[in-house]
């Protein structure tokens, strides 16, 4: 097998929308009373960004094919005016779960690099998508005024999204955001540079995991 190393760059001339930088999200610190059990250990990917050891969270047959959804496009190119990363992590049951890689790009085609595989080509890239299992949301747009939220990528995955749910996965959902307790909807909350959002399903509820190196993402 040929295994090939792909390095992930971020061009410098990318523009960083303010809205994606400064999110204003109504968080509280995480209470002494709440129970936390720590996250179990993981795999740096071909982002270099941990990857949890578990089985998908859902497949991408609900995901969309190429139609605009929620007023983002797909497009034949990726579009880099604003071009930042968001992290997703998913507990259920305590049990880590896989983001898959390909969503956002239908038609994805995966190669097998240093860290597991990586999705560099497909039909379309819509603005939100996945190239790798590690939860790394690459917003990628066009603009610098547009905003995108977790439900925007739910929609384009065909994933139900909620405080109840969360793709398949049913029960009471605990919502971190950045590292602090979240009481919204998470389909509400925001993508932009760096944030780091952790849903929890049921019970043991995960500590939050906080990526500190982000390579060059």
């Amino acid at each position: 097998m040929v295994v090939l190393i792909v390095v992930v760059a971020t061009s410098g001339s990318n523009t960083v929308a303010p809205t994606s930088k400064n999110p204003n999200v109504p968080t509280v610190a995480i209470p002494a009373s709440m129970t936390l059990v720590p996250a179990p250990k993981t795999t740096l990917g071909p982002e270099q960004i941990p990857v949890p050891s578990g089985p998908k969270l859902a497949t991408l047959i609900n995901a969309a094919s190429g139609q605009t959804v929620d007023g983002i496009q797909c497009q034949t190119q990726e579009k880099t005016v604003t071009h930042v990363h968001t992290h997703l992590t998913v507990f259920v049951n305590g049990q880590p779960r896989v983001i898959p890689y390909g969503i956002g790009i239908p038609g994805a085609q995966a190669q097998a690099v240093q860290g597991g595989p990586y999705v560099s080509t497909g039909s379309c890239f819509y603005w939100l998508h996945s190239h790798a299992n590690d939860g790394i949301i690459h917003i990628e747009s066009p603009s610098t005024s547009d905003s995108f939220t977790l439900g925007q990528y739910f929609d384009i995955w065909g994933q139900p999204l909620s405080t109840t749910q969360v793709g398949p996965a049913t029960g009471p959902v605990t919502v971190f955001f950045n590292g602090k307790l979240f009481k919204g909807n998470p389909r509400d909350l925001p993508l932009g540079n760096h944030y780091q959002i952790q849903l929890d399903v049921g019970t043991p509820i995960v500590a939050p995991v906080n990526i500190t190196n982000w390579a060059q993402l």
